[in-house]
């Protein structure tokens, strides 16, 4: 008589199961990694003049409760073609990609300083120049009325050149002016704390040409302070259209935009950070 040897009852189900969790592992193993995720930009802010890196504080730590790396650059204010190469070189110490935010004069430095680093992905414009190749802030300045800033609006003061021994001439805008020029939707008293502490900037700065924008070959966004005095609003519609940005009207809103509607500004660099 055939002996029939019988698997103890519920071992093939174990046996099965067993089988299953094997071909699992073995599709797990098989499949390729996934892709690491692409680093985040880090978002780089630069005042410009009569300002300092202080006026970003609201947007940078927006962005960072939002997990974005920012820096804000200390922008020396002695003249584009030295305050860009400044800033080109600070931009070569950033791994990754970068997203490039300036404000007013800011705006011409980082127009010069992204040219041609591949690293650059966006830049936001905030109520900002954007100076085409070969124009200086004075041709700007006269092609749209509106602005405020003239000598006549600024006390001027010497600084000492790097040789140690000349001067040349460097303006604030005069504190009694500050408020109506800069900052007329702040209340007096933050107001009169931003002309105390506000950076001089080189009269040079105002006659020197422009190299070819970084506007034309990254992606650009603009937003126009619709009150602007010191720039003018006009005048950041025309650059805004020639550049082709992407642009929103912060209505009201001073030249101090960034520091009387920081939500505002954070909303606007979150689409550059995001495209």
């Amino acid at each position: 008589m055939s002996t029939f040897l019988t698997a103890p009852r519920g071992s093939t189900r174990l046996w099965l199961s067993g089988a299953i969790a094997a071909a699992a592992l073995l599709l797990t193993l098989a499949a390729p990694a996934p892709a690491s995720a692409a680093p985040r930009p880090t978002v780089v802010f630069v005042h410009g003049a009569f300002a300092d890196s202080s006026g970003w504080l609201p947007e940078m730590g927006a962005l960072r409760r939002r997990g974005y790396p920012t820096i804000a650059f200390s922008n020396p204010l002695r003249g584009v073609s030295s305050d860009s190469g400044d800033l080109r070189l600070f931009l070569s110490t950033i791994r990754g990609p970068i997203v490039l935010v300036g404000h007013s004069y800011g705006g011409a430095v980082i127009t010069n300083a992204a040219t041609g680093n591949p690293n650059v992905k966006s830049l936001v414009y905030i109520a900002a120049f954007a100076p085409e190749a070969g124009e200086n802030l004075e041709q700007l300045q006269a092609k749209v009325s509106g602005g405020m800033v003239s000598p006549a609006t600024l006390d001027i003061r010497p600084y000492l050149l790097p040789d140690g021994r000349t001067t040349a001439p460097e303006g604030f805008i005069k504190p009694s002016l500050f408020r109506g020029i800069f900052a007329a939707d702040l209340p007096r008293a933050k107001a009169a704390l931003l002309a105390a502490t506000q950076r001089p900037v080189a009269l040079s700065v105002l006659g020197e040409p422009s190299g070819e924008p970084a506007w034309k070959t990254i992606p650009s966004w603009y937003m126009v302070a619709g009150k602007d005095r010191a720039i003018g609003a006009g005048l950041e519609k025309f650059m805004a259209k020639r550049m082709g940005a992407r642009t929103v009207v912060a209505k009201g809103a001073s030249h101090a935009v960034h520091v009387s509607k920081p939500r505002q500004v954070t909303k606007l660099v979150l689409k550059a950070v995001k495209r």
